[in-house]
């Protein structure tokens, strides 16, 4: 699992943090053991509105709750199949490990998302 950067105390304030990059069911087993609120975002190369979510994802992994992740569905089946992934972007919120949210209509700001992982930190 590639590993989420976090910004210093003495950073400008920009911060470095950034969604991790899930390569297997491992790295996604791992990561719902350390975390109790996931985003999910299910990708594939060459996606174009996959590419212009990354800037969002990164600001949603600085302002959010919880852990944010990216999947790559085309290197990672598996994990696309178990979420029944029909089209990327695919974001899935889980809560211990239980999907409680899904977008799947394309592009997404950072305030939408936000907002649903803060609504579902809440809970």
């Amino acid at each position: 699992m590639t590993e989420t950067k976090h910004a210093d105390a003495s950073d400008d304030g920009s911060g470095t943090e950034r969604p991790v990059e899930l390569n297997g069911m491992a790295d996604y087993d791992e990561l719902l053991a350390e975390q109790d609120l996931v985003l999910l975002e299910f990708v594939t190369s060459g996606c174009g509105i996959c590419a212009s979510m990354e800037p969002v994802l990164g600001t949603v992994a600085r302002s959010a709750p919880g852990a944010v992740a990216t999947v790559n569905a085309g290197l990672v089946p598996d994990l696309a199949a178990e979420f029944d992934v029909r089209s990327v972007p695919t974001l899935v919120v889980l809560r211990d490990g239980d999907e409680v949210a899904r977008l799947d209509d394309g592009f997404q700001g950072a305030e939408t998302i936000v907002d649903l992982l803060e609504a579902h930190a809440q809970k």
